[in-house]
């Protein structure tokens, strides 16, 4: 698992009754885009993560300049 600063990520619930959570990745410890990072999510709190297999990346495309 990669990603980058500003990425979004999506942590699926994994029973009935829990619902997906959201959040923005603000912050990558990793050398090379590997976990843990430091996650914002949507209701405010944040956290610092190992993401499991029930996690979904979204990579957000850096506009080139120009564009």
């Amino acid at each position: 698992m990669e990603a980058t600063i500003g990425d979004h990520i999506c942590l699926r619930g994994n029973a009935v009754g829990h619902p997906d959570k959201h959040g923005e990745i603000v912050e990558v410890h990793g050398n090379r885009g590997e976990p843990p990072y430091l996650v914002r999510f949507d209701d405010g709190q944040t956290r610092l993560m190992f993401p499991g297999p029930d996690a979904v990346i979204s990579h957000i495309p850096v506009p080139r300049r120009g564009d």
